[in-house]
This record gives C-alpha cells, sequence and structure tokens, in this order.
C-alpha cells in the first residue's frame, strides 16, 4: 500500500492523537464514517490493526517499510516493540519534526527530499536515513531553506524535545545525542500489540 495522501483528520479521529501525522484538532469527539456513533467492542484483530496504523500514519510509512522494520528489530537483542520505536524515532525525517525544525513528519519529508537538510555536513536526501548519536544536522545554508525553517519553527509543534536530542536555535543546529527512552515517544501506543500482529502473520 502506498503512502497515504488523503484526509488526515479523518484518521486523527480514527486513530488518536498522531501528532506526526497533524497538529490539526477536530472538533468531533466520535470516529468517522457512517457507523462512527455507535459504540460496538472492537475484536483483538481490530485492536492490533489500530495499534499498528498509528504507527504507520503517525511516521508516514508504507506497509512494506514498517514490515521490514520489524524485521530488523526481531533480530536485535531487547523488547521488539521498544527497539522497533527506536527505529522509527531514528529516522531522519522523524529526528528533524522532533527536533521542531518542522510542524509535522510529512513536512519533514519534504524537506530532506527538496535537499535543505545536511548530516555531517553531507547534503541527504532520504527519508528514511538511519541516524546515529553523535550526528549533526544542519540547514542547507541557502536563503530560502533557512526562511522555511525560520516559519516552521514559529508555527506551533511538540512541547518539548526529546533528552536524546539537541537543538540550537541560533545556528539552527541539532545534533543526536543518544537513542531515544521509550517515556519519550509522544505517540500514545502499545507497541506489543502491534509485534502480535505481525507475529500472527
Amino acid at each position: 500500500m502506498s503512502r497515504y495522501r488523503g484526509p488526515r483528520l479523518k484518521i486523527a479521529r480514527k486513530l488518536g492523537d498522531l501528532p506526526g501525522l497533524t497538529r490539526k484538532k477536530s472538533k468531533k469527539t466520535f470516529p468517522p464514517g457512517e457507523h462512527g456513533q455507535q459504540s460496538k467492542k472492537p475484536s483483538e484483530y481490530a485492536l492490533r490493526l489500530d495499534e499498528k496504523q498509528k504507527l504507520r500514519f503517525n511516521y508516514g510509512i508504507s506497509e512494506k517499510q514498517l514490515l521490514r522494520s520489524v524485521k530488523i528489530a526481531k533480530k536485535v537483542q531487547g523488547s521488539t516493540g521498544v527497539v522497533l520505536l527506536q527505529i522509527l524515532e531514528m529516522r531522519l525525517d522523524n529526528v528533524i519534526f522532533r527536533l521542531g525544525l518542522a510542524p509535522t513528519v510529512p513536512a519533514s519529508r519534504q524537506l530532506v527530499n527538496h535537499c535543505h537538510i545536511l548530516v555531517n555536513k553531507k547534503l541527504i536526501s532520504i527519508p528514511s536515513y538511519q541516524c546515529k548519536p553523535g550526528d549533526i544536522i544542519t540547514i542547507k545554508s541557502k536563503n530560502s531553506s533557512l526562511e522555511l525553517i525560520k516559519r516552521y519553527l514559529g508555527s506551533p509543534g511538540l512541547a518539548n524535545i526529546p533528552s536524546h536530542l539537541e537543538l540550537n536555535k541560533e545556528t539552527m543546529t541539532g545534533k543526536v545525542n543518544g537513542v531515544i527512552a521509550r517515556d519519550w515517544v509522544a505517540l500514545q501506543l502499545n507497541e506489543l500489540l502491534v509485534v502480535e500482529y505481525y507475529s500472527r502473520k
């Protein structure tokens, strides 16, 4: 399935708050669709599917990319769910979003695709690039790049920058100090249900 390009608020109403997908809030409290207002207990499969979809839409990745990340997480020692979240959080597009240099993950992906971002003084145009501790993220020294980032910095983002990241607003430089801790993931999610979803496939 390709990347989602439809109405974002509709997804947020169905799955809950997805800070990476959209900063907008819907006035409607019930899920979208004809049967949205009917309270029905979801099945075990539906619960696992919803948790998986939260990851997909929040981080803006395809099913294929998520499956690949799950397979990598299973090979790493430690809790598969936590390792999966760390892999997704360390994607370059997400790191830019968490630094506050873009209001959403799609906006940060656009910055990367349009060659506005440098990692360790090298131009990176791949949003899925895995950042590592010690990486320095800078903005291309071009007026249009800097103006765009300044405009983004003025818009409301997430309240706090995670402890593993550091941003110098004067020099527009971000630094990755380590791997994110589970407590700093800004998504309300039960990652164990995601692992269970893929283990049954």
